[in-house]
């Protein structure tokens, strides 16, 4: 009876988040793009990082614009960027440094609407490690918490290493994800601290159970640790699927751009206001904090910072055997085609 009843719950679980999904719009093809009908993959739709994506949806945008947008999610990007080389979705609210790790693995992917110019993340250590863990020199012999392998918070957790003269294989990347299976980690010290965003970050604070090491949530935080800007969340696409569907493309753009103004001229708390209330797990209080704390990272206009991409490729040449010795063709790792129509 009770493994039947565990099974019940699990199905109407499962029925439920199908049904969610599916309310969000969008259709079963791959290709997508007809009828308006476009499926993004976003690497964790509650991080405030990518909160553009459900906050454009929830402005009504993609709507306006004559869209049927239908929003998933995977709590790691690198698990997005998967979906789209995959062909299960036409989009990315991801990072932008895995264009350039897909076009040296053969993959033309590019950014269309480039949300951001700093990573929005922050290394932590818990409360137990931070006598023994000050700065990136420390990180040998140390677990640190990851979304996933491969993804951007593991490249950049590579590079702040590398740059401070620990080798790659001399400390161990954990992948928890983020949110509670983070907070968990750093809990029972199965990791002694890790590269995370909020509202994880403003929760880990909160409760007391760590404190932040490292904080790239701002232009100025990015210069200090990675030596520049580095643009991180953006819309990216498959580039042939962008040059078979411009009006499509376009339209996501504008949208998009509607929102990045929107946030620009709107407080933290007006933005939290409109965001599902179930992202707010630490309070609506913390979650608008959280919010203040990252808005400095997002554009206003969905351009792509002029000396971005060199910074992200110097980085990820710094740690990534793929990139080191590869030539990048960082002009097909972006356009600013459509953004600037939209503005």
């Amino acid at each position: 009876m009770r493994s039947s009843a565990k099974f019940s719950a699990a199905a109407v679980a499962a029925a439920l988040a199908l049904t969610t999904l599916t309310a969000c719009g969008g259709d079963s093809s791959a290709s997508g793009g007809e009828g308006g009908k476009v499926k993004i993959m976003v690497g964790g739709l509650d991080k405030v990082i990518y909160m553009p994506a459900m906050l454009t949806q929830r402005l009504g945008y993609f709507k306006a614009e004559g869209l049927k947008v239908q929003l998933l999610t995977e709590p790691a990007g690198v698990q997005a960027t998967t979906s789209l080389v995959a062909g299960d979705v036409q989009g990315v609210v991801g990072f932008y440094d895995h264009t350039l790790d897909l076009q040296v693995k053969g993959k033309q992917v590019e950014s269309v609407v480039q949300l951001a110019q700093a990573p929005g993340e922050v290394e932590v250590v818990s409360n137990k490690a931070a006598g023994e863990l000050k700065s990136p020199k420390d990180f040998k012999g140390k677990k640190l918490g990851v979304t996933g392998l491969g993804s951007s918070t593991d490249f950049l957790t590579k590079y702040l290493a590398v740059d401070s003269g620990v080798q790659t294989s001399e400390f161990t990347p954990v992948a928890v994800g983020a949110g509670q299976t983070f907070i968990s980690a750093l809990k029972q010290g199965s990791i002694q601290g890790g590269m995370t965003t909020d509202p994880t970050v403003a929760q880990i604070v909160e409760q007391k159970i760590g404190k932040v090491l490292i904080d790239m949530r701002t232009p100025e935080g990015s210069k200090q640790a990675l030596g520049g800007l580095y643009p991180s969340s953006s819309l990216y696409m498959n580039t042939d699927w962008v040059n078979g569907h411009k009006d499509t493309v376009q339209k996501l753009a504008n949208a998009f751009v509607k929102t990045l103004k929107w946030m620009s001229t709107h407080s933290a708390e007006d933005i939290a206001a409109k965001m599902p209330s179930d992202y707010a797990q630490g309070g609506a209080k913390l979650y608008a904090e959280a919010i203040k704390s990252t808005l400095p990272m997002f554009t206003k206009d969905g351009v792509m910072p002029a000396d971005g991409p060199a910074t992200v490729e110097r980085v990820l040449k710094a740690f990534n055997p793929n990139l080191k010795n590869a030539t990048v063709d960082l002009k097909k790792t972006y356009t600013t085609e459509f953004v600037k129509k939209a503005g």
